[in-house]
């Protein structure tokens, strides 16, 4: 693969750049009309296929949060057609990785040394390359040792990324109004917090000392003396990437075992910690050759805050979702609904988050659960499908719900994919024990 020597950081380089990513899509889309034109019944999927395309093309040249943007809506599969899906997903661990130079420069800025001369041995190549950083092996004293390594310019140019990205977001998600400033400001403090290094290490540490009880799961180790705000250095972990293993042929019983490991490592975190890795990624775990799981991404870390966490799980309960009194009280707790609605706005929101509750909530509501469950999954399909195109929900605001919605949301609708990629079933309070048994 092409490396590169340099990266665009400025505003307007970085606008330029999604300026003619738009000029190619403009131009699909013109050629798609133009064909349809001779051929009325020719579909869309060319056109997707061509737009993520050259939309992922663009991205992957900046980097950064633009490129982080188009992974985390790699997750969203009832969202976006499946060709946008399956191009952002290379976003995790498939773009052009930094040129050795630059690199060894990197280095130097940060340790006064260049890796050579840090590590016994250090790979000038990386074996993959992400929308923040690149991994490089090195080894020290025998130890293999996996070295990320951020792109120059990642935290200066956030802002500007996302003031360029909001414009699209609102239309995309029906936004409107000031209130969505708190919805962007929410990102911009993740994004900005997975570009601090030292911190990603410091909770690293933090996490997986807290979770290192849970049976089926391991962990690297962290090493502060050859990591600073920039590089991050850990132990270097075997293993397949769990979006990698479930192409593969696995038992029943495999995808069980992994997939109760993972929800016992999310629910005790959430129930636990107060605090969740929330980027549930197929790239952020791998699958050792023993069959143990194994996380290696501890950047996006959300704390869930009392005010938010008893209104949220308590609407996970299904005598408060069917009592109308209980409902509406914790949809205005987490300000799901406003002092300002109208009462037909609190009846419509009421009503669309009732079934949204029920469906999304179904795994809660029993003692165990199928995430292989085919019609489980198509009634997810069927209503993200209904209402993209009601056009009733089009015509309201949908700027509602708590800042902290973006993050948690993400982190459940992450886990139930990988759940259905695990086709694994779950014993959905087994993590419990290890709540009461935390050392």
């Amino acid at each position: 693969m092409k490396t590169l020597d340099n990266i665009p950081v400025t505003k307007f380089e970085r606008a330029g750049k999604l300026v003619q990513t738009g000029v190619k899509v403009g131009g699909n889309y013109l050629k798609y009309y133009g064909q349809k034109l001779l051929d009325p019944e020719r579909d869309r999927s060319e056109l997707d296929e061509k737009n993520a395309r050259d939309v992922y093309d663009g991205l992957k040249r900046l980097k950064g949060s633009a490129l982080k943007v188009a992974q985390m809506l790699s997750m969203e599969k009832n969202l976006l057609p499946q060709a946008y899906v399956e191009r952002f997903s290379l976003a995790q661990f498939s773009v052009p990785p930094l040129s050795a130079p630059l690199v060894r420069k990197t280095f130097r800025s940060y340790f006064g040394q260049y890796p050579e001369d840090l590590f016994d041995r250090f790979e000038p190549d990386s074996v993959n390359a992400a929308s923040i950083g690149q991994v490089h092996r090195a080894w020290k004293d025998d130890r293999p040792l996996a070295v990320k390594i951020q792109y120059p310019g990642v935290s200066d140019s956030i802002r500007t990324d996302l003031a360029l990205v909001k414009p699209v977001a609102l239309r995309m998600f029906n936004m409107q109004g000031q209130d969505t400033d708190k919805y962007f400001r929410e990102v911009e403090e993740k994004l900005m917090e997975e570009t601090d290094y030292l911190l990603e290490l410091e909770r690293s540490q933090a996490l997986t000392a807290a979770c290192s009880h849970l049976p089926g799961i391991r962990f690297p180790e962290y090493y502060p003396e050859w990591s600073a705000r920039r590089i991050l250095t850990m132990d270097w972990m075997e293993g397949q990437h769990l979006g990698e293993f479930t192409q593969t042929e696995f038992s029943r019983e495999t995808g069980d075992r992994l997939g109760q490991t993972l929800w016992d490592f999310y629910m005790f975190q959430i129930h636990g910690l107060r605090q969740v890795h929330a980027d549930p990624h197929p790239g952020n775990f791998l699958v050792s050759p023993e069959g143990e799981l194994i996380a290696i991404d501890f950047g996006c870390i959300k704390e869930v805050p009392e005010s938010f966490y008893i209104p949220y799980f308590e609407l996970a309960q299904a005598e408060n979702i069917g009592n109308p009194e209980v409902l509406e009280e914790k949809l205005r707790a987490l300000e799901i609904l406003n002092p300002s609605d109208s009462p037909e706005e609190v009846r419509f929101f009421t009503v669309l988050f009732r079934e949204m509750l029920e469906l999304f909530t179904e795994p809660f509501q029993t003692e165990e659960f199928d995430f292989s469950d085919p019609e489980f999954w198509g009634r997810i399909a069927s209503l993200s499908q209904r209402f993209a195109s009601d056009t009733q929900i089009r015509k309201m605001d949908a700027s509602r719900g708590s800042r902290h919605f973006i993050y948690i949301n993400r982190t459940f609708f992450g886990l139930y994919n990988l759940l259905h990629d695990l086709k694994a079933r779950v014993k959905v309070n087994a993590f419990r024990d290890y709540l009461s048994s935390r050392g």
